[in-house]
């Protein structure tokens, strides 16, 4: 039987390094994939891929279905014929050591528009027909982002609630009115829509063939400024103008003594019910056109979920509300077959939790970062108690990386200064390792496991400190800028993950070296 065992990267594409400002789906990403390869490595785990809005998170997107257009990469759409070299300039002025959200979306968007307008009058009847087969075939919802967005942009980006009522409330009128009026923006958006798939795939055609799966990340709620949620308010728990009644959170935790007020819309499970949760099965459905296996991002929140007073101003006074539990995977699985889904159960996890995810069939996460502390669930995150059906990592997006963990202070958690000293005091002495070489330690510890997959933020394979984490939670902006200095990722890092992953039994049978060599040496003569 072929193993199962395999280990991957974390790095979201904007993080990826290049001339233009932010990671993209070029050149760069094709090289990382070679890098993985050479790596021994066999999935590229990413963020959510959606247009991020507020404070730039993936995790607050202008829309569940659409892709990001910042990812779209300037030097293919040169290959295409639509951008010239020397468009391209401006760009190459904007810093290559972070994302600067402020700085880059200007002319990134700009170079978009740029490219729709020569393809509009240059591009073959070929590339037309290709650009409408992608407008019929997507649609169920893209039509509606699509004027999402050219509405935004009518009204300077205001959120949809301040929209005029009759677009707002989408009287059928005025939404008839605003499809013609718009009809040309419309166009624009769907076309840097189509690009971004298109570019998408070619990734994903270049991951099949280099046999590297992409895991994805889905959050369990959508931002309340979103097409999801002036498409179908009637999913959503909210007053009759359009803003939530109650939000999403989670109540006071390891990261902040006062919760976590995400601020996003609750569903109405109960209408979502009724119609056999279509928008949930097409949400996933659309998912697993663009990865292999999707991290469904706080699981708990299906079985009960905490809701928050839209008016509050933290968490700490909120509520658990039953989620659909059971139907909804049920659902899931009847429509679109067994799931291909990591299960985010981190927090306060019941027992009911782990039994849905069971019951499915759906392996869990385990975060070594989390397993040296005095929490209820730090000792199941023990490389010793791991068990197969786990997802094992150094740390997550919102965790600060190893080494910013191992020589901080109590940074963004609650720990008091004696917990985070024996914390790192048991890590030392766990993984037989100082300060300086805990990170490498760390990665040897989950490959070692039991845990059939394990992914490492590359953060950690490069021993950064925390001024390279990814996100603070709780901090409105700053977050999400990382990005990986080109050339950082040598071929002795992916040397030395190679060998552990041979020797860790986590690359194919036909390029183990360490275990088939041994078997051979031990094996009795006939």
């Amino acid at each position: 039987m072929a193993s199962s065992r395999v280990s991957g990267l974390l790095l979201h594409p904007t993080s990826l390094p290049g001339r233009f400002g932010i990671g993209d789906l070029g050149p760069e990403a094709h090289h990382f994939l070679d890098l993985l390869r050479d790596a021994g490595q066999r999935v590229w785990q990413v963020l959510p891929l959606g247009p991020t809005g507020y404070g730039d998170s993936p995790y607050q997107c202008f829309s569940a279905m659409a892709g990001n257009p910042l990812l779209v990469s300037p030097a293919r759409l040169v290959q295409e014929g639509w951008l010239s070299p020397d468009d391209l300039s401006p760009l190459e002025a904007l810093p290559a050591e972070v994302a600067d959200f402020d700085q880059l979306i200007t002319p990134r968007l700009a170079l978009l528009t740029r490219a729709f307008t020569r393809f509009a009058a240059s591009a073959t009847a070929v590339q037309h027909a290709a650009f409408d087969r992608f407008r019929a075939e997507q649609a169920w919802w893209l039509d509606d982002f699509s004027l999402f967005m050219a509405i935004k942009d009518a009204e300077a980006m205001r959120p949809w609630t301040s929209w005029p009522a009759p677009l707002r409330d989408r009287q059928p009128s005025a939404i008839a009115e605003a499809r013609a009026t718009h009809a040309e923006s419309c166009r624009r958006h769907a076309f840097a829509q189509w690009q971004f798939f298109v570019q998408w795939e070619a990734l994903r055609e270049a991951a099949t063939a280099r046999e590297i799966a992409l895991m994805g990340d889905m959050p369990i709620f959508v931002a309340h400024d979103s097409a999801d949620v002036w498409a179908q308010p009637d999913l959503f728990d909210l007053r009759e103008d359009g803003m939530p009644r109650v939000v999403a959170g989670v109540p006071p935790d390891y990261f902040s003594t006062t919760g976590q007020l995400w601020g996003n819309p609750l569903y109405r499970w109960d209408r979502m019910r009724a119609d056999g949760y279509a928008w949930w099965i097409r949400r996933l459905r659309m998912a697993l056109t663009l990865v292999d296996r999707v991290r469904l991002d706080h699981f708990r929140g299906f079985v009960a979920y905490w809701q928050v007073p839209a008016d509050a101003t933290t968490a700490m006074h909120g509520e658990w509300q039953r989620g659909p539990g059971g139907d909804l995977f049920e659902a899931l699985t009847a429509a679109l077959g067994p799931l291909p889904i990591v299960a985010e159960n981190l927090g306060f996890i019941t027992p009911d939790v782990e039994a849905l995810r069971a019951t499915h069939g759906l392996p869990g996460m385990a975060i070594l970062q989390f397993a040296f502390g005095t929490d209820p669930q730090a000792s199941d995150f023990l490389p010793h108690n791991f068990t197969r059906d786990r997802v094992a990592y150094t740390g997550t997006h919102d965790n600060d990386t190893m080494m910013g963990w191992a020589r901080g202070s109590t940074g963004d958690s609650t720990r008091t200064p004696e917990e985070v000293a024996r914390e790192r005091r048991y890590a030392e002495a766990y993984l037989d390792a100082d300060a300086d070489d805990l990170h490498w330690a760390a990665i040897r510890a989950c490959l070692a496991s039991v845990a059939e997959t394990v992914i490492i933020p590359v953060q950690d394979v490069l021993g950064l400190g925390s001024d390279a984490r990814m996100n603070i939670p709780g901090r409105a902006s700053g977050n999400w800028r990382w990005r990986m200095p080109a050339g950082a990722l040598t071929t002795a890092h992916a040397a030395r993950l190679r060998d552990l992953a041979d020797l860790y039994g986590r690359v194919p049978a036909s390029e183990q070296t360490y275990a088939s060599s041994a078997r051979q040496e031990t094996a009795p003569d006939l």
